[in-house]
C-alpha cells in the first residue's frame, strides 16, 4: 500500500482519495469515498497526505477524533513558492495556481475569514473553492518542479514540508485551548480594575485615574482620546507628539503618572477584560486561532483573541488541569544563534556551542566583559542600529565576528537594493516591504511602544530603501529561526504523539505542552531533542546549540 495518498473534497460532502507513487504521480484509481474521516482513518498506513488546505480539511478530521501524521499543503505551498520566484502576493489558491498552470484568468484568493469568538464558533471551518483531484495532482505536480528549480530544492522542500506540519500543529492547538480558568480571571480583573459600572462604562479604577489625570491637568481630559491628552499638555506649555510610554516618561508633569498607570489598565480592560473572557474562554480552554506562517517572516499570528499579547498578570488565569501541569520553554537567545548558524562564522559558532551564557560569552570576547554592551551590539547587528553607540558596538562586533556581521550587511544591502532575501531554507522577503502590508517594526519584534524604525518615512525613495535594508537585515535571522521553530514544533509533536501530552501554545520562541504530571520529565527531554534535531535538520551539522529554558508550573505566570 502506497504510504502517500492525495484527497480532495467534493461539492456533495464526498472526497476523492488516490494513492501516489515515489515520483508524485497516482499510483492507482482515484475512489469515491462518502465520508472524509472514514476514508482517512481507513488507512492508517499513509504517512502523508496531499491535500489542498489543512485548515478546511484537519479541522474536520479532528473533529472526529482521526489524527494524521504528515501532509503537504497545497496552498501553503503555492505561497512559499510564489515568494521564491519573486511573486509574493499573488493569489495563492489551488484554483488561482490552476489557473496559472494552464494559462487561464487568475481568480482572487477568498477573503480572510473574520476572527470568530469561541463562544460563537466552536470549530474552525473556513470555506473554499472545491478543485478535483485530478486539477489537484496537476498543480501538485507543477509544484515539485517548481522546487526542483530553486536554488537550493532540498531546503525549499523541508521548509514546504516544515511549513504544512506547522498547519497540522496549529489545527491541533487550536482544538485543544490553553487551559483558562475563568473565575481567577475575573478576580485578577476585580483586582486590577475594581468593580464594573452598569452600562458597560470604565470599570472603578479606570475612573478613578481618569479623575486624577484631569485634576493635575485642571480641567477635563479624557485620557483615552490621545489627541485630548496632546492637546491638554500644550495648554500646560508642554510640546509632546503622542501618548507613547516612552514619550510620557521624559515629561514632568503631575499627569504623567496617573495617566501611564491609566493607560496600563485600560489596555488590559479592552483587550484583556471582561469582553474578551465572554468571546475567547470556552469549556475551560483559552481558543485563539493560531495561524501558522501568518507573517512574512514565517512567524504565527492569531486571528482574534490577542494569544501572542497576553500581559504576565492575565497569564495568573492560565491554569493547567488538576493532576496535570504546563511545561513552559522558551528558546534561550534564539536570534544570536541562529545568526552563528546561517554565517557560519566560526568564532560565533563556536561561543553559540557553549554551555554558558551566549552574550557572556560574546562580552568576554569582545566588550571586556561587559554583557549588556554585548546583547545591545548583537540585536543591534540584526536590527541595523547603526547610529550613536550602537555603530561603536558593531564595529567592535565586526572585528570579532566578521562573517556574522558581514552576513546581515550583505541582506540589508540586498533589500535596499530591491533584491530578493531568502532565509536559510528559502522562505522570500518581498523586494519592498511597504508592498506587503506589514510593519517593519512590528515584523522586526520592535516594542509598539517604542520609536519606529530609523528612516521609515513611506513614500520616499531613500529612506523606504533604508528601511528595506534594515527589514531584510532582521528578516534572514528572524525568518530562518522562524523554520527552526517549525521543524522544533513537528519533531515534538511527533516525540508527544504517543502521550497524554498536548501542544497549546506557541509564539516566536516559547511554547506550552500541558501534560499529566508524570509525562512532565519526558515532555522536557521532548523538547531539549526537538530543538536539537531541528537546529541538525535546518542548518546542518554545526557546533551550534538550541537549548530552552523551561519551567514546570501550574500557572502560566509562574514560569517567568
Amino acid at each position: 500500500m502506497a504510504d502517500r495518498w492525495a484527497l480532495a473534497t467534493a461539492e456533495d460532502g464526498g472526497v476523492d482519495v488516490a494513492p501516489l507513487g515515489p515520483d508524485g504521480l497516482p499510483a492507482g484509481p482515484v475512489r469515491r469515498e462518502p465520508d472524509l474521516a472514514e476514508a482517512v482513518r481507513a488507512r492508517p498506513d499513509v504517512t502523508r497526505w496531499v491535500w489542498r488546505s489543512t485548515a478546511e480539511i484537519y479541522p474536520r478530521l479532528l473533529a472526529a477524533g482521526v489524527r494524521v501524521e504528515r501532509c503537504y499543503d497545497i496552498e501553503a505551498a503555492e505561497t512559499l513558492l510564489l515568494g521564491h520566484e519573486g511573486r509574493y502576493g499573488q493569489p495563492h489558491s489551488a484554483a488561482a495556481a490552476l489557473a496559472r498552470l494552464r494559462g487561464g484568468p487568475v481568480p482572487p484568493d477568498p477573503p480572510q475569514r473574520s476572527a470568530a469568538p469561541a463562544a460563537q464558533s466552536p470549530l474552525f471551518e473556513p470555506q473554499g473553492v472545491h478543485v478535483p483531484l485530478d486539477d489537484l495532482l496537476a498543480v501538485y505536480t507543477e509544484q515539485q518542479r517548481r522546487h526542483d528549480r530553486s536554488a537550493h530544492p532540498d531546503r525549499l522542500r523541508l521548509l514546504t514540508a516544515a511549513e504544512s506540519a506547522g498547519m497540522l500543529v496549529a489545527a491541533e492547538m487550536n482544538r485543544a485551548g490553553l487551559p483558562w480558568r475563568a473565575d481567577v480571571h475575573r478576580e485578577v480583573l476585580h483586582d486590577l480594575l475594581g468593580e464594573r459600572y452598569a452600562g458597560g462604562g470604565e470599570p472603578r479604577r479606570l475612573a478613578e485615574l481618569a479623575e486624577e489625570v484631569s485634576a493635575a491637568f485642571g480641567h477635563r481630559v479624557r485620557p483615552d482620546l490621545p489627541a485630548d491628552v496632546v492637546r491638554a499638555f500644550a495648554r500646560a506649555g508642554i510640546k509632546v507628539t503622542s501618548t507613547r510610554r516612552w514619550e510620557l516618561e521624559s515629561v514632568d508633569h503631575p499627569a504623567v503618572k496617573p495617566l501611564l498607570a491609566y493607560k496600563k489598565l485600560y489596555r488590559i480592560w479592552v483587550a484583556h477584560g471582561w469582553s474578551w473572557l465572554q468571546d475567547w474562554v470556552r469549556d475551560g480552554r483559552f481558543r485563539p486561532e493560531f495561524l501558522a506562517g501568518g507573517t512574512v517572516t514565517g512567524r504565527w499570528v492569531t486571528n482574534g483573541g490577542g494569544a501572542l499579547q497576553i500581559p504576565k498578570v492575565i497569564r495568573r488565569a492560565a491554569v493547567a488541569d488538576p493532576g496535570w501541569c504546563l511545561v513552559v520553554a522558551d528558546a534561550d537567545q534564539m536570534e544570536p544563534r541562529v545568526l552563528a548558524a546561517i554565517s557560519r562564522d566560526p568564532g560565533l559558532m563556536e561561543v553559540a556551542g557553549r554551555e554558558t551564557d551566549l552574550y557572556q560569552a560574546v562580552s568576554d570576547r569582545a566588550f571586556s566583559g561587559d554583557r549588556a554592551q554585548a546583547k545591545l551590539a548583537v540585536l543591534g547587528a540584526v536590527y541595523g542600529q547603526t547610529s550613536g553607540d550602537g555603530l561603536k558596538n558593531l564595529a567592535a562586533l565586526r572585528r570579532r565576528f566578521p562573517r556574522a556581521v558581514a552576513y546581515v550587511d550583505d541582506a540589508a544591502r540586498a533589500g535596499e537594493e530591491g533584491r530578493l532575501v531568502r532565509t536559510w531554507l528559502g522562505r522570500t522577503c518581498p523586494p519592498a516591504a511597504g508592498t506587503t502590508g506589514d510593519d517593519p517594526a512590528e515584523e522586526a519584534g520592535m516594542p509598539q511602544d517604542a520609536p519606529g524604525p530609523e528612516g521609515w518615512v513611506p513614500g520616499h525613495a531613500s529612506t523606504d530603501a533604508r528601511a528595506r535594508g534594515r527589514f531584510a537585515r532582521n528578516f534572514v535571522v528572524q525568518g530562518s529561526a522562524a523554520d527552526w521553530a517549525l521543524l522544533m514544533l513537528a519533531a515534538l509533536r511527533q516525540a508527544c504523539a504517543d502521550l497524554a501530552a498536548e501542544l497549546v501554545f506557541f509564539q516566536h520562541d516559547e511554547v506550552i505542552v500541558h501534560c499529566p504530571r508524570e509525562e512532565a520529565d519526558a515532555v522536557v527531554t521532548a523538547i531539549r531533542e526537538a530543538a536539537d534535531l531541528a537546529g541538525r535538520l535546518t542548518f546542518g551539522r554545526t557546533p551550534v546549540r538550541f537549548p530552552f529554558t523551561t519551567a514546570v508550573v501550574e500557572c502560566y505566570a509562574d514560569a517567568k
